[in-house]
């Protein structure tokens, strides 16, 4: 997805207070969003574990105010946000357990998240994946580790310790790997497992993370709860794999999802995604049965490549009329639907 940098360009509070007061309805459905799942909206709380009916109230709102937002998930593991991303945490004895370190200054927000909840120091930072917004704040935990007394212990697949290695990464290295399929390993009492997708729809080397004892699933970019998807997916490099993606989330034993993005999440969210992709590929075909290409493949375009543009634009803009009536009322439609179904049109004509 975006970094906060590009964030706090776009989007600074006042800025988007003042458009949407000059565009009321620009983005916001009459009424107001509603919520995907049907779900009751709570306030945070570190002490209070969230229940899988419910989600956090005013998240935009607190996200865009540069509020920090903490919400105890189980027995020991937290969610926090800051800037429209989160991470996962887990408080053992000794230490604490990090998924993802965000990046540009958010890491400093995640350390004063986790001294609301604790003093002990962050000891062991996961890399979900390498795309450097989950992870570009990495240096900082270091630092934090070692002015604890500790030597921080960054932990990856060995799919994405290779991959950093290939990019010459300047971010530190993982001092550990496991198997992308599938590896363990233990911080403390606790088993944490890397679900490698068979094949990945966000990167290839994304990985869903289960802390297994606490039934806690982080999956970034694979699902935003109670939102529409972000964009082309959270910056997917493909749609083709997704919807196995998601089934494979779904076979998995947890109770509370974190998707790097949107709220706190349930199983209702990724059925939500099931059926929305389902949804998806329906009205692609549909709109690709009803618009004819050829109207679009005439010598006045000038060349093949504006007359393919023209044809796509008329195929989601009949998609999404189909859509709408359904979809319209969610946080996003409006602004990511398209790019959505950009990807499922490459992918519904390029494979027969």
């Amino acid at each position: 997805m975006f970094n906060k940098t590009i964030l706090a360009v776009a989007f600074s509070l006042a800025a988007w207070s003042a458009h949407a007061q000059e565009h009321p309805s620009t983005f916001i459905p009459a009424g107001g969003y509603a919520s995907t799942t049907g779900a009751q909206y709570i306030e945070p709380s570190i002490s209070k574990a969230i229940q899988p009916t419910q989600k956090i109230s005013k998240l935009t709102e607190r996200n865009f105010a540069g509020d920090t937002v903490v919400q105890k998930l189980s027995e020991h593991t937290y969610w926090a946000q800051t800037g429209f991303y989160n991470v996962v945490f887990y408080v053992g004895k000794d230490g604490v357990l990090l998924i993802d370190a965000l990046s540009d200054g958010s890491g400093a927000a995640i350390l004063k998240a986790i001294a609301s909840v604790t003093d002990k120091p962050v000891t062991t930072l996961v890399y979900s994946h390498g795309h450097a917004d989950h992870i570009g704040d990495a240096p900082l935990f270091v630092e934090s580790a070692k002015a604890a007394g500790r030597t921080l212990r960054i932990v990856s697949t060995d799919k994405t310790a290779e991959k950093l290695a290939y990019l010459k990464s300047t971010l530190p290295k993982p001092t550990e790997t496991v198997a992308f399929n599938n590896g363990e390993f233990k911080f403390e009492d606790l088993t944490v497992r890397a679900m490698g997708f068979e094949h990945p729809a966000h990167t290839d080397d994304s990985a869903a993370w289960l802390l297994v004892q606490e039934k806690v699933i982080h999956a970034p970019d694979i699902a935003n709860p109670d939102q529409m998807p972000y964009l082309a997916f959270g910056g997917s490099e493909n749609y083709t794999y997704l919807p196995g993606n998601l089934q494979y989330i779904a076979n998995a034993d947890w109770t509370v999802f974190s998707g790097g993005h949107g709220n706190v999440g349930a199983r209702a969210d990724i059925a939500f995604m099931q059926s929305y992709t389902q949804d998806l590929e329906a009205a692609t075909g549909n709109a690709l049965a009803k618009v004819d290409a050829g109207q679009y493949f005439k010598p006045e375009f000038n060349n093949h490549q504006a007359s393919a543009h023209a044809w796509h634009e008329a195929v989601i803009e009949h998609a999404m009329k189909l859509l709408r009536p359904k979809f319209g009322h969610y946080y996003g439609f409006e602004a990511s639907v398209p790019n959505q179904l950009d990807l499922v049109l490459e992918t519904l004509t390029s494979y027969k």
